[in-house]
This record gives C-alpha cells, sequence and structure tokens, in this order.
C-alpha cells in the first residue's frame, strides 16, 4: 500500500487545494514546486482511449505527470485526494465566446443600451464571465470579437495570473462589410494585418447580418472579399472563423477556406461535403438562440421577434443533425454574452439530441476544440502566436504532458451527457482548483 494515502471528502478539498494545489495569490506555477498530488476517480475519461476504472491522475505541478488505475499508481509520497465516486473528465473548450460582454442585472439598463465604459472598467468586470464560465468546466474558450482591446488584455491578464479565468484565444474587432457592402477583396489584406499585429490569434469574419433577436441571413461580404481575408491570414499563420447566418454566406465562407463556420442554417449536401473534405469546423451554436428566447425581457425584445427566433433555432438543429449525419466535425460554442455565462455547455444537450452518443458530444468541447485551436501539441503548432506557444503541452485530454485541466463531474458523462451540463463538482485548471 503506498505511504501518504489519505481519503478526502469532497467537500474537504479546499483546504486541501490551498495547501496543495494553489500556487501562489497570484495564481503562477512555480517550477520549483516538487510535490506530487494524486487524484483518484472512480472513472477517468482520457479522451485518447477507454475509461480508466479507478482512475488515479497524478499532478506535477500544472501538468499531468502520469494517468493510471488502482493503488499501484500512486507514487510514493504524494499527497492523494480521494474524489470517489467522481468521474474525471478533460477541462472543456467552449469555441465561441464573447467573454467582454459584461452586464449587471442589478445596474437597471439592459444588456444592449449600457452606458459606454472605460475598457480597463470592462476588462474587469468581465472576471465575472470569466468566473462563471470555468464554473461550468470549460477551462479555454475561443472568444470571437471584442472592441477597444478589451479581450487581448483580459488574455493577457489571465496568462499572467492577475485574473481568473479559462484560457483565452482571441480575435480582436471582427471584420464586417456593414449594411452598404464590404470595403473591397483589395482592403482585406490590409485589415487583417492590423489585427494580427494588435495580437489577434484569430481572424473573425462577420459574412452575413443576424445577431441578437434578428435572424436576417442577408449576406454582406462577396466570395472574393472572404477569399481575400482568408489567403492574408493564412499566409500570416493565423487563422479565420466566419460568421454566417445564411446558406450562401457559409458556402461563400467554405469555398473561400474558412478554419471555421459559426451559426448557419439550411445549409446544402454540396457544401457539407465540403467541409467533410476540408475540414472546416462548424459551430452552430444552437443553444445561443435558446438562451435570446429564454432572456427576452432582460434584453426588452418585442414579442414580434420570437417566433422567428423559435424558427431559426428548428433550422439550425435540423443542419446540426444533417452535418452530424455528413461526417462534418462540430465544436461545442456557446456564443455566450452578457447574463449566458455559466451556460456555456448546454449546446451539447442539442448535439445528443440530434443523434450524438454522450461519448460524441464531449469530443466536440475537448478533442476537436483542441484541433481546432491547434493546441493538441502546442510546441509543434504553426496557428498559435510566439506569446502563446510558452503553454506547451496538450488541452482536450487527460494524459501525461497535458494541462492538469480537470473537471470532476457526478454520473456518467458517456452515458448521460446531463452529467457534463449540470454535474460539474470540481474544475482543475493547470492544476490549480477554481471551483471546489
Amino acid at each position: 500500500m503506498p505511504r501518504c494515502i489519505r481519503n478526502v471528502t469532497v467537500a474537504a478539498i479546499a483546504a486541501a487545494a490551498l495547501v496543495y494545489l494553489i500556487r501562489n495569490p497570484a495564481g503562477i506555477t512555480y517550477a520549483s514546486q516538487t510535490r506530487l498530488i494524486a487524484l483518484r476517480f472512480a472513472s477517468v475519461v482520457t479522451m485518447t482511449g477507454p475509461p480508466v476504472k479507478d482512475g488515479v491522475i497524478v499532478i506535477d505541478g500544472d501538468r499531468i505527470r502520469s494517468v493510471g488505475s488502482g493503488n499501484r499508481a500512486v507514487p510514493v509520497g504524494a499527497e492523494v485526494i480521494d474524489m470517489r465516486p467522481l468521474v474525471a473528465i478533460p477541462g472543456l473548450i467552449d469555441a465561441h465566446t464573447h467573454m467582454t460582454y459584461f452586464w449587471d442585472p442589478a445596474s437597471g439598463t439592459r444588456p444592449l443600451n449600457q452606458p459606454p465604459r472605460d475598457p480597463a472598467q470592462t476588462v474587469a468586470l468581465s472576471e465575472a464571465n470569466a468566473r462563471k464560465t470555468l464554473e461550468t468546466g470549460v477551462t479555454t474558450v475561443r472568444d470571437l470579437g471584442a472592441g477597444r482591446g478589451t479581450d487581448y488584455a483580459m488574455r493577457d491578464a489571465i496568462n499572467a495570473g492577475r485574473m481568473t479565468g479559462p484560457r483565452m484565444f482571441v480575435a480582436g474587432s471582427g471584420i464586417s462589410g456593414g449594411r452598404n457592402g464590404g470595403p473591397g477583396a483589395a482592403a482585406m489584406a490590409a485589415l487583417v494585418d492590423t489585427r494580427i499585429k494588435a495580437g489577434s490569434n484569430w481572424i473573425k469574419v462577420y459574412a452575413s447580418r443576424g445577431s441578437y433577436q434578428s435572424v436576417d441571413t442577408t449576406q454582406t461580404l462577396t466570395y472574393e472579399e472572404l477569399k481575400a481575408i482568408v489567403d492574408a491570414a493564412h499566409a500570416q499563420g493565423t487563422p479565420v472563423a466566419i460568421h454566417s447566418y445564411g446558406a450562401s454566406g457559409v458556402r461563400d465562407a467554405v469555398r473561400a477556406g474558412a478554419d471555421s463556420i459559426e451559426h448557419g442554417i439550411d445549409i446544402d449536401d454540396e457544401t457539407f461535403a465540403a467541409m467533410k473534405k476540408q475540414g472546416t469546423v462548424w459551430v452552430p451554436t444552437v443553444d445561443h438562440n435558446r438562451y435570446y428566447v429564454d432572456a427576452k425581457d432582460e434584453y426588452g425584445f418585442a414579442p414580434e421577434t420570437i417566433p422567428p427566433l423559435e424558427e431559426y433555432i428548428q433550422k439550425n438543429f435540423e443542419s446540426t443533425r444533417r452535418a452530424m449525419k455528413a461526417g462534418v466535425k462540430l465544436a461545442m460554442g456557446s456564443d455566450a454574452v452578457y447574463s449566458m455565462f455559466g451556460q456555456n455547455t448546454r449546446e451539447l444537450g442539442w448535439f445528443v439530441k440530434a443523434g450524438m452518443t454522450p461519448a460524441q458530444a464531449l469530443a466536440t468541447a475537448t478533442t476537436t476544440g483542441a484541433e481546432l485551436l491547434g493546441v493538441q501539441d502546442l510546441e509543434t503548432a504553426t496557428t498559435i502566436p510566439a506569446a502563446m506557444l510558452k503553454m506547451t503541452g496538450q488541452l482536450g485530454v487527460i494524459a501525461p504532458g497535458a494541462f492538469a485541466d480537470i473537471v470532476a463531474v457526478e454520473g456518467d458523462p458517456l452515458k448521460d451527457i446531463q452529467a457534463v451540463i449540470t454535474g460539474v463538482k470540481t474544475v482543475i485548471k493547470g492544476g490549480t482548483v477554481v471551483k471546489k
């Protein structure tokens, strides 16, 4: 029997975590940390193979040292935290958020008519969004659109340990055509270059109308403009995410070589076939319109805007079902804004309803999300700027060398996806407990 094994109830994890897992008040992990922590679970869903029964995850600093089963997997001298009967899954990835969209329900305002704020104040307030996101088990996000450099500042504050939140891959301000069309293909390279130099990890493009209570699918950028954006971004090793509510914008975005497509309805079989062939990832964000329907009173949406939203949800869901059957890669994206943070994983329920197994749905928020971000192996990734390469390792899996991003859930996530959506009990990001 290995030494130093002791059982710790889930309720007592906080005390153990404060002593052994939290590095310092700033949240910075020091390389000199030598104490090993062995977390013991009823099962570990690694996403790299079959679940490990009586699983043991050994954490060394912010990394996973080993994954094994039973007493023999516990290193001599390790401090053991027994979390059975909970099940471990990797930290989740939300592929579409807007983390700096903050709103205080007690302010007497509505989300879309708040008075202007200083960017620094927006960043500080948005830590509340970040914490709510972590509490859902999401330890990494791709943030697709923010103004005045607030997403850059938030990402950098989290990376430096000055703010608690998920890792952020950000896009800065999106490129759009406006009501009168785009500025022309020749202007696109300069717009892309400006964003990359400012610090964007992704380029976000608005190829159609459609937002909040509006489900207008009108395309606003031409194929030539989209192709110019993608070519300019890819020439600098930066991936592109293209928003389109309608089918024509999706079709042109895929033809242009976008790395991911956001939203979309009525997508034709030919476009789905091209997405599968090219490896284009689709982030349908079905649940974000469900959120707008539920939050209609918060926003003050007119009654006549709700039936079109509900119709769009059904068309979006039907396209998701067809995409899944066609073999298109799907990634979980919430499109969370304002009061939606904390609901980030509800999209997984739509995926299961569309025909996925719980395991397939979980992959959309782990391995597929990591592949989309180019962070399955950050040391060799070509789509991540140098500032992000310090995070060498892996996300979306529980494996030796990966970041110690671990979510403990109640229930069997491979049998019931609700274990992931509503059963999160503890969240560890980079070896530090962020939800007890």
